[in-house]
């Protein structure tokens, strides 16, 4: 193997340049301010976690794992996700405080993407966790706290698809009862996007025609609250009416915050992570095919930290947005430029001192003894380059 030039990165890192951290920072800033006025606190968790802990719960296969050894050789991973980290958090430093707890944060995490061609290895999270309550409220605020968090990062336009982990599980328990291989890959197509295969999975299972059209008819539960109708019509399962009462519930609390407008409910709709275990949701801007944000509800996960609580909660897909979304614009902000001489170095450098306690953005520039008096075009400063340029020349050059 070639050794890499030195202005060569791994595959799936990248550098962020002043103007994509400015609006880096600004979503950032924008979304956690928007997080903590629903009164959520920030937490932060460590880049690096044990393998056998939080790599294990935080269901992202192993060959998406950055793995490292320590010095007494135990297995550590970089973090792939927040939501395992704060589980852990949760079930041991604040498992005194009180129920719910709403937290929120913003990271860098880290995926092994194998060379996948425009993916990223490491990339932003902004989120939050509302750990304690199982309830359709709970999920129904975690949803809209979503669609204010898209908002504020700059996304005008977009669109949250929400499903349920049971009725899916109840409806497949229903029709092919045990099948597990075959229930796995049916969710595969599903989660995939993949329609053509998932037909092609049902085609393959050998079902009388009643049963085909019950999992053929999934694909066409997508629209607003008259998909709860035509679902508990679709499916017998306990499990599944009581995911679609808990689903149309959520709604309802949706159309309470005047929100439901930017909600679809699509059945068809499950979670990236095997931790999910209820209501599911994705947002989709309307610049870019893949979500910008995801969630849902995962009442089993803490478990695995020796704390038994329901919780809920989603993610945005912060390098997304800075990506392929256009709704923030960043002013690049020119700073004033001090230009001074050696003589009235102290005089000018108070000056900046002055400004920069005003707020304002100060560069400061020495002169050449021979360019002292020299104007601030012949210096080399125009006004593309500063708001304004204030000159402390020699003292026979005249100066300020």
């Amino acid at each position: 193997m070639s050794k890499p030039k030195g202005f060569e990165k791994p595959t799936g890192f990248r550098d962020y340049t002043p103007h994509v951290v400015s609006k880096l920072r600004t979503i950032e800033r924008n979304v956690l301010e928007c997080m903590e006025r629903w009164g959520y606190r920030q937490i932060i968790t460590p880049t690096i976690e044990y393998y056998d802990t939080v790599g294990v719960a935080s269901s992202t296969s192993d060959r998406k794992l950055f793995k490292l050894l320590n010095s007494r050789g135990t297995t550590l991973v970089l973090r792939s996700d927040l939501t395992a980290p704060i589980a852990r958090v949760v079930s041991s430093m604040l498992k005194d405080e009180q129920l719910p707890l709403r937290l929120s944060y913003h990271a860098n995490v880290f995926r092994s993407i194998e060379e996948e061609a425009g993916r990223e290895a490491e990339f932003f999270q902004t989120g939050v966790e509302l750990v304690g309550d199982d309830s359709p409220e709970a999920d129904a605020e975690v949803v809209a706290l979503a669609i204010a968090s898209l908002q504020a990062a700059g996304v005008s336009s977009f669109k949250i698809a929400m499903g349920h982990m049971g009725f899916l599980n109840g409806l497949l328990e229903e029709v092919i009862p045990g099948q597990t291989t075959e229930q796995e890959q049916l969710k595969e197509g599903l989660l995939g996007r993949d329609y053509v295969g998932y037909r092609q999975s049902i085609e393959a299972l050998n079902l009388e025609p009643k049963l085909k059209e019950q999992l053929e008819a999934i694909l066409r539960l997508r629209g607003g609250k008259e998909v709860c109708t035509h679902a508990v019509e679709l499916s017998s399962s306990d499990e599944a009416a009581r995911s679609i009462a808990h689903l149309c519930a959520v709604f309802e609390v949706l159309e309470a915050y005047g929100v439901s407008e930017h909600v679809l409910i699509d059945l068809t709709m499950i979670g990236d992570f095997s931790y999910y275990t209820g209501m599911t949701f994705e947002g989709y801007a309307a610049e870019l095919g893949s979500p910008v944000c995801s969630g849902g509800r995962y009442d089993n996960l803490l478990q695995q930290f020796g704390r038994s609580l329901p919780a809920t909660g989603f993610a945005l897909k912060t390098n997304r947005i800075i990506d392929g979304v256009h709704g923030i614009v960043i002013e690049e902000k020119k700073p004033v430029l001090i230009q001074y001489s050696p003589k009235r170095r102290a005089e000018a450098l108070t000056e900046a001192a002055r400004l920069r306690s005003m707020g304002q953005n100060v560069v400061t520039l020495l002169l050449p003894e021979d360019r002292a008096g020299a104007s601030a075009v012949s210096a080399g400063a125009t006004t593309d380059q500063a708001e304004q340029v204030i000159t402390y020349g020699s003292e026979e050059g005249g100066g300020r």
